[in-house]
Parts: C-alpha cells; sequence; structure tokens
C-alpha cells in the first residue's frame, strides 16, 4: 500500500477514518482534530481550552510518526465562532507558541456553521514532511 495509519500509543481506535497517514516519503496528513482527549471525552468547553488540547492532538500525531513541530508545514483551522476567535487573539497566539513555538507553517482558518461533534468548537487539520 506504500502508507501506515499513526494512531498515538493509549488513544481510543478512530471510528471511519484515521488520525494520521504518513505516506513512503515521509509526508504526514493529519486528520481533523478536535478540543477532545485521547478517550475521546472533552474536558473543557472553552475556545482557548479546546484550541490548546486540539494543537497538542496535532502534536501527539506528529510525534508518533517521529516527527516534531517543525515538520509541519500546513495547518488548516475550522473555527465555529469568527468573533470569538478574532476577540482572543492575545490567548490564541499565546497558546499557539506554548504547544507549537515560533514556528509558523502555512495556515487558513475557516469559519463554519459546525463540526461534527456538537461540543466541539475547533478542529484543526494538518501536513508535515518528516526527515529521513
Amino acid at each position: 500500500m506504500g502508507h501506515s495509519f499513526i494512531t498515538p500509543e493509549n488513544w481510543a481506535a478512530p471510528k471511519g477514518y484515521a488520525n494520521g497517514v504518513l505516506t513512503r516519503d515521509r509526508q504526514l496528513f493529519v486528520g481533523g482534530q478536535i478540543g477532545w482527549n485521547e478517550r475521546q471525552e472533552f474536558e473543557s468547553s472553552d475556545f482557548i481550552g479546546q484550541m490548546e488540547q486540539a494543537l497538542r492532538n496535532v502534536m501527539a500525531i506528529v510525534e508518533a510518526a517521529g516527527g516534531s513541530a517543525q515538520d509541519i508545514t500546513r495547518l488548516t483551522w475550522y473555527v465555529t465562532d469568527k468573533a470569538e476567535y478574532l476577540a482572543r487573539q492575545k490567548e490564541v497566539g499565546e497558546v499557539y507558541r506554548k504547544v507549537l513555538g515560533r514556528h509558523f507553517p502555512a495556515m487558513t482558518m475557516v469559519v463554519v456553521a459546525a463540526l461534527i461533534e456538537d461540543q466541539a468548537l475547533i478542529e484543526i487539520e494538518a501536513t508535515a514532511v518528516l526527515a529521513d
């Protein structure tokens, strides 16, 4: 097949999707991550709390594949509340740097009406290119 599926150790098994797919040429595609933990339980109903967890989930998948934040080449963010995102920019920046440092890949922000999980306020997907 030429690619492998990546799920961090101790995570609940995904149902009908892959958390990450690593290709032979070391490209990692991280499926959209929301603000729930490894047991697929929400610990926060707050936008910033969910954003931090979603970024930590992205990083857990990247690290499970053998990568680091510097390997991330693209992030796509889906948010349900544009006004809250804009109003909390300072906190967004602080949490982003706490999780990913000062690495800023290509990014896209999309405002959506809703996400599949009713409690989810944000979903983040990523692409990374891992070193050989």
